[in-house]
């Protein structure tokens, strides 16, 4: 599909040309007018506000107010941004009406008291730019402020450890970029020398042990150690079985995901989102969905909304039975694995008989769903939900007050509320530190706020509150699905307009407007109008978030994934400094990562 150089441009492409309605504009909370007020006073003309903004408040400043603007928005706002969402880029030089920068850097923050979202926008020009770092206010802008200069070459100016995160060191270009090839048959060839070219870096080079002799080594844990869940690896500077200092090396699991989404058209890349968390399946697919049907003004049916949240539920569960069973294993309890395992093929069985597929299902479609349920699968969901609460119950009575078990989780990996916000946690992660956020609730999406449901959360904010929050979340989304199968409403599985919808089967059999619109949907893809919008969903290991970027083509300008196991990630070094390496395997464990999350 077009060139490897820039977005697809087919010859004879009219995607561009089509007539379509701008981008609906939602309603911003009230807050914002006293907002708009406060930045008036305190930062005047240098701050601007961006009155065309559709999904979100969205400001306008300098690299070097940027500091002063997050400080403000941070501790003195009327209604304070106290958590930085995520950092990324968008390369400007290849956009149809191509504005006066060439690279433009983009901030999410979340205002926890008045639930909403606020996108600051730094233009930045020349071809390799240089910008203010935002981690003296926002310690967790590091690893997004790395990746950043990874994939598009931006500097950031002070910042404490600017080196590439995902990419090998010696990797040529920066992926992210407009310039850089998208395929690998515009790439040399790979070799045996590209292989010893990419080796990994020696872990006292990424841990250097200094002048001083201390007595200290450097231990690597991972890629290949099966506490590290995936190809993980950490570098440990230990003293004896203490760990003085740690880093991630992580990347072996990068696949370009983001880049792949510039190439796909907008329904093409469904089914790339379930290999991101690939144990949340459809999950994956929502949160996708929920970005993309925002920005086009796209109402799912009732009917499809119920079936979301059912599946999405059935995903949780069985997330986090694959989480409860390999965290008991991780602390040594051998047995709950083999329960978990079984309740889980049962989910897949439900999945299967709905869906056709099993972890990975790719079932959603822009505007609802690609069929309706089939025969039978209320009583396969009954028969499934009658008596899963028991088996929680086992579960619970099988570790809860095990004393090996409370030994090692209790006081381990300990976390504060203030620490949790800092570094941007979210999920079951953050609702363990006694906060009770929960997206489905604070900002509900999807029709969670028509379900009765409680937020799970516990105190402590230590790998035993992180189980204690998963185990009553396994009650409460049982408590979702009985009532999305008790409830489910009749009528239509797809959205009627057809513009950006693939339409039900029986409507392309009977009318020709049904089936030109399939054609045209399935071949070159839905063109949504030209804007931008960022939404998360309360995925199963906490806030999965998708900003999309639309040039009026039919496939994305900018695809920006983030995900929760990325800034979960980078809290391991603080959670885990001055333990012993044998806490640092619970720690792994109980913070719940998938590596193709991590590394997209």
């Amino acid at each position: 599909r077009g060139t490897s150089h820039q977005t697809p441009d087919l010859f004879g492409n009219r995607s561009r040309n089509i007539w379509r309605k701008p981008q609906p504009k939602v309603t911003f909370n009230d807050s914002v007018v006293e907002l708009r007020k406060a930045l008036q006073e305190k930062f005047g003309e240098q701050v601007i506000y961006d009155e065309q903004a559709a999904d979100m408040p969205t400001l306008q400043a300098a690299s070097g107010q940027l500091p002063e603007l997050l400080k403000f928005l941070k501790e003195d706002a009327p209604s304070r941004f106290r958590r930085l969402e995520d950092v990324t880029a968008v390369d400007e030089r290849s956009r149809c009406k191509r504005p006066e920068q060439d690279f433009t850097l983009v901030y999410h923050l979340v205002n926890f008291d008045d639930p909403g979202y606020l996108r600051i926008k730094v233009p930045l020009a020349g071809e390799f730019p240089e910008a203010v770092s935002a981690t003296d206010v926002f310690p967790v802008a590091d690893w997004y402020e790395r990746e950043v200069y990874d994939m598009f070459g931006i500097g950031f100016r002070g910042h404490p450890d600017l080196r590439r995160i995902l990419m090998p060191e010696s990797w040529p270009g920066h992926p992210l970029r407009k310039d850089h090839p998208s395929r690998a048959t515009e790439m040399d060839p790979y070799t045996l020398q590209t292989a010893s070219d990419l080796a990994p870096m020696m872990g006292d080079r990424i841990l250097p042990f200094g002048d001083a002799d201390d007595g200290s080594m450097i231990l690597n844990l991972g890629p290949h150690h099966p506490g590290t869940h995936g190809v993980l690896r950490l570098i440990l500077k230990m003293h004896g079985e203490e760990i003085a200092d740690l880093d991630a090396d992580i990347g072996y699991h990068h696949r370009g995901a983001e880049k792949i989404g510039e190439r796909q058209h907008w329904s093409q890349f469904i089914p790339y989102t379930d290999r991101i968390d690939y144990l949340s399946g459809v999950q994956n697919n929502l949160a996708y969905l929920h970005s993309l049907e925002t920005m086009l003004g796209l109402e799912p049916p009732s009917r499809a909304v119920y079936t979301r949240v059912m599946l999405c539920e059935l995903f949780r569960i069985a997330n986090h039975l694959v989480w409860l069973g390999t965290f008991a294993h991780d602390v040594g309890a051998m047995t709950p694995v083999f329960y978990c395992f079984e309740s889980r093929e049962k989910i897949f069985d439900i999945i299967e008989l709905v869906t056709g597929g099993r972890m990975h299902p790719s079932w959603f479609r822009i505007g609802g769903l690609p069929k309706d349920l089939p025969e039978g699968w209320k009583a396969r969901v009954d028969a499934f939900t009658v008596d899963f609460d028991r088996r929680i119950d086992e579960l619970d009575k099988m570790l809860t007050d095990g004393p090996i078990f409370r030994v090692r989780t209790e006081g381990n990996g300990v976390v504060s509320l203030d620490q949790a916000i800092e570094w941007g946690m979210s999920g079951p992660n953050l609702r363990a530190c006694g906060f009770s956020w929960d997206l489905r609730r604070s900002m509900p999406y999807s029709g969670y706020d028509k379900f009765d449901f409680e937020v799970a959360t516990a105190s402590g904010g230590d790998s035993f509150a992180r189980y204690l929050v998963r185990l009553e979340e396994l009650r409460q989304s049982l408590r979702i699905v009985k009532q999305a199968a008790r409830e489910m409403p009749a009528g239509r599985w797809m959205a009627d307009d057809y513009r950006f919808a693939y339409p039900q089967r029986q409507d392309g059999l009977h009318d020709i407007e049904s089936l030109i619109h399939h054609f045209v949907n399935v071949s070159s893809g839905p063109c949504p109008p030209a804007g931008e919008c960022y939404r998360a969903t309360e995925s199963s290991k906490g806030e999965c978030g998708y900003y999309l970027v639309s040039d009026a083509g039919s496939s994305a300008y900018r695809l920006r994934i983030r995900t929760p196991s990325f800034a979960h990630m980078q809290m391991v070094r603080q959670m885990s400094q001055g333990g012993l390496l044998a806490d640092l395997i619970t720690i792994l464990g109980s913070i719940d990562f998938v590596l193709a999350d991590l590394d997209r």
